[in-house]
C-alpha cells in the first residue's frame, strides 16, 4: 500500500512548523512535500535589523532541506489548487510548471502587502514584506545620505534625507526606530551639507502607535521615537504620492524621495482563488483548521480565518504568533487523520509581546509585565533567539560586532526599485524584466545600451533606463493588493 501524500503550500511561520511537525509525527510513513519559492524559511521579526545593517540578510533566513528531515522541497509558487482532483499546479522559478497530488493538503500561504487605493501609492511606495524589500531599503537609504552629502541644491539634500513610514504597526514602528539610528550613523560619515539633518515621519491613521497593543507598550514606543526626533503623527495619513514627495491628509506636502508602506497586509490572492467560503480575504476553517466539507484540506496562518474560542464570534488576528502555533497544531491534527485520532482544537494564550525599538531600547511586556528600556532590549533579544529555529549563534554574533564596531556604509546595489514594487503576491521574490531568446542570467534588460545615460530619474534618484520596459513575465503582478507578529501586522 502507498503511503499518504501530504503537501504543505508555504513555508512561513505556519508551513514551515506544519512541516517540521508532520516530520516528526510521520516518521517516514507518510510523503511530506513542501512547496515555496524560496528554500528558507524567513524569521520576519528582525527583517528591519537586516534593513538597518545590524544583521545579514541570510542571519534571518533557515535553510528548509537543512533543518526539515523527511520533507522533499519543491521549489515554485502555487498558481492553482484543483481541490476536486487534489492536485497543486504550481510554477518553477525558472518558468518551468508542475503538480502535485496529494491526499492531504495544507494552506499556508501567508500574506502580501496591503494596497490602499491612494493615488501613486502602488508606483512610488515600497513594502517591508519580504527579504529583496530589506535589502533594498537598506541601499536606497545609503544611497540618499551619499547623494545628499554630494549634493548642491539644498532643498533636495532635504527631500533625500527625509523618510516617510506609513503604518505605526510592529513593522512600521521597528522600520522608522531602526531606520533612524542607521541614518544618524551614516551622516557620521556623510554630513549633508548645509546643516541638513536626516527626517523620520511615521505616520497612522489611529490614535496612537502601536495601536493593537497596551496602552503602555504604545507609549513606551512614542516616547523613544519622539525622543530620537522621529515626527510621529497620529490621525494622519498619506493622500497622495508623487515621484517629488506626498501629500498628507492635514493638506501639508512632504518632499521626500522615501516611502515606505507598512500598513499592514491582506491574505495571499491563492486562499481566495479556491472559491471557498472566506472571511475578509481568509479561507474560513473550523477550529481543528479543517476546512468545512474537504475533509482532506487543512488551512493556518496568515491565509486561514481561525475562530477564537477565546473570543466567540472573533477570528485570531494574523499575526507570527498565531501563524507559529497554528502550524504546529495543523502538523499534529494531519497526522491524526491518517490514523483516525482525534482532531484537537486551536486555543491560544498570549504570552506577551516584544517590540525592538534598536539600541537598548525596547518594549515588551512577558506574561504580561510590561517593561521598558535595556531590561526590555534584553528580553525582546532573549525571546528572538529562543524563538529563532536556527542561525541563532551567527545572530547572536552579529548584535556583539555591531555593538563594538561601526556600521558598513556600503550600498550594494543588487536590488533594483523596480523588482520590488508594492503590489506583488510574491514580495519573497525579486522581479526580473523580460529577456529576449537566447539570453543568460544576468543579461541587461532587453533595449538597454553600455553606457545609456538615463534621460529622467526614477523615484529615489534611480535611473529610469534601469527600470524594465515591460512587465515581468516570470512574475507577474496579481490583482488586489495583502500583513504584523509577535509580529502582529506580520511584524514583530
Amino acid at each position: 500500500m502507498s503511503r499518504p501524500r501530504i503537501v504543505i503550500v508555504g513555508a512561513g511561520f505556519a508551513g514551515y512548523r506544519a512541516a517540521r511537525t508532520l516530520s516528526r509525527a510521520a516518521r517516514g510513513r507518510a510523503d511530506v512535500t513542501l512547496l515555496n519559492p524560496t528554500d528558507y524559511f524567513l524569521y520576519l521579526p528582525l527583517l528591519p535589523q537586516v534593513a538597518a545593517g545590524i544583521l545579514e540578510a541570510r542571519r534571518v533566513t533557515v535553510s528548509l532541506s537543512g533543518t526539515l528531515r523527511d520533507v522533499r522541497l519543491v521549489l515554485g509558487e502555487a498558481g492553482h489548487v484543483d481541490l476536486d482532483a487534489r492536485t497543486v499546479h504550481y510554477t518553477d522559478p525558472e518558468g518551468g510548471t508542475g503538480t502535485l497530488a496529494y491526499d492531504r493538503l495544507v494552506l499556508a500561504a501567508g500574506s502580501v502587502n496591503k494596497l490602499l487605493p491612494i493615488p501613486g501609492v502602488a508606483e512610488h511606495a515600497h513594502g517591508f514584506r519580504g527579504l529583496p524589500e530589506a535589502l533594498y531599503l537598506r541601499d536606497h537609504v545609503t544611497r540618499q545620505i551619499e547623494l545628499a552629502a554630494s549634493g548642491d541644491d539644498p532643498a533636495t539634500c532635504a527631500a533625500r534625507c527625509t523618510f516617510v513610514v506609513v503604518g505605526a504597526g510592529y513593522t512600521g514602528t521597528e522600520v522608522a526606530a531602526q531606520g533612524q539610528l542607521l541614518t544618524d550613523a551614516l551622516v557620521r560619515k556623510h554630513p549633508p551639507r548645509r546643516g541638513v539633518r536626516p527626517r523620520w515621519l511615521l505616520l497612522d491613521l489611529a490614535g496612537r502607535v502601536l495601536p493593537e497593543l497596551d496602552r503602555r507598550l504604545s507609549d513606551t514606543a512614542d516616547r523613544v521615537l519622539r525622543g530620537r526626533g522621529v515626527e510621529v503623527r497620529t490621525g494622519t495619513s498619506v493622500k497622495e504620492a508623487t515621484r517629488d514627495g506626498v501629500l498628507l491628509t492635514d493638506g501639508e506636502f512632504v518632499d521626500t524621495r522615501t516611502l515606505v508602506w507598512c500598513v499592514g497586509v491582506r491574505p495571499d490572492p491563492l486562499a481566495e482563488s479556491l472559491g471557498l467560503p472566506m472571511e475578509r480575504g481568509r479561507l474560513l476553517v473550523e477550529p481543528t483548521l479543517r476546512v468545512p466539507g474537504r475533509p482532506e484540506v487543512f488551512a493556518c496562518g496568515d491565509a486561514a480565518a481561525v475562530p477564537d474560542l477565546d473570543e466567540p464570534g472573533q477570528y485570531t488576528p494574523m499575526t507570527a504568533q498565531h501563524a507559529w502555533r497554528q502550524g504546529k497544531v495543523a502538523g499534529q491534527n494531519v497526522a491524526a487523520s491518517l490514523t483516525g485520532g482525534e482532531l484537537r482544537s486551536y486555543r491560544h494564550k498570549d504570552l506577551g509581546f516584544v517590540v525592538d525599538l534598536g539600541g537598548v531600547q525596547a518594549a515588551a511586556n512577558p506574561l504580561g509585565v510590561p517593561l521598558s528600556g535595556p531590561l526590555a532590549g534584553a528580553v525582546t533579544r532573549g525571546y528572538h533567539l529562543a524563538a529563532m529555529p536556527g542561525n541563532r549563534v551567527r545572530v547572536a554574533a552579529d548584535w556583539l560586532l555591531d555593538a563594538v564596531l561601526p556600521r558598513q556604509a556600503v550600498q550594494l546595489d543588487l536590488v533594483r526599485s523596480w523588482s520590488v514594487p508594492l503590489d506583488t503576491a510574491s514580495p519573497e521574490l525579486v522581479r526580473m524584466p523580460d529577456a529576449p531568446a537566447g539570453s543568460q542570467p544576468g543579461d541587461a534588460p532587453a533595449g538597454s545600451q553600455p553606457g545609456d545615460e538615463p534621460a529622467a530619474k526614477a523615484p529615489g534618484g534611480e535611473p529610469a533606463r534601469d527600470r524594465p520596459r515591460t512587465a515581468p513575465a516570470a512574475h507577474p503582478a496579481p490583482g488586489p493588493v495583502k500583513r504584523p507578529d509577535i509580529p502582529s501586522e506580520g511584524d514583530q
